[in-house]
C-alpha cells in the first residue's frame, strides 16, 4: 500500500503567498497548502495537482514545515494558479464559507 500524502516528507517551501502558504513539486505535479481559518474550518487544506485532496487539523509530523526555504517567485506562481481562486474555504467544492470572521479573503 503507498504512504498517504500526510506520511510522505515532501520537500515543501513557502510560496510567499497569503493563503497558500506552501507548495511541493511531488512527480511532477505541484501540492499546495492552504491555510484555513482554524479552529472553523481545518487548519489545512491539500491540493494536489489543482485538486483539493484532504483537510488536516494539524501538521503532520513528516511535514518539516518551519524550515522549509522559499520557491522562486516563478515557480510559486505555477504552483498556485491551479488553486488560486479557491482562496476561501470550501470554494474548492461549490460552497465557499461566507462568514467573515473566519473566511476573510
Amino acid at each position: 500500500m503507498a504512504p498517504r500524502e500526510h506520511e510522505i516528507a515532501a520537500p515543501w517551501r513557502r510560496t510567499g503567498m497569503r493563503r497558500f502558504l506552501f507548495a511541493a513539486r511531488m512527480d511532477g505535479v505541484w501540492w499546495v497548502l492552504r491555510i484555513n481559518g482554524f479552529p472553523d474550518h481545518p487548519l489545512w487544506t491539500l491540493f494536489v495537482d489543482g485538486r483539493p485532496r484532504l483537510d488536516l487539523d494539524g501538521t503532520p509530523a513528516a511535514w518539516e514545515l518551519k524550515e522549509a526555504p522559499a520557491l522562486d517567485e516563478e515557480a510559486a506562481r505555477e504552483a498556485v494558479a491551479p488553486v488560486g481562486a479557491f482562496v476561501v474555504y470550501g470554494s474548492e467544492v461549490g460552497r465557499p464559507c461566507d462568514d467573515p470572521v473566519c473566511c476573510e479573503v
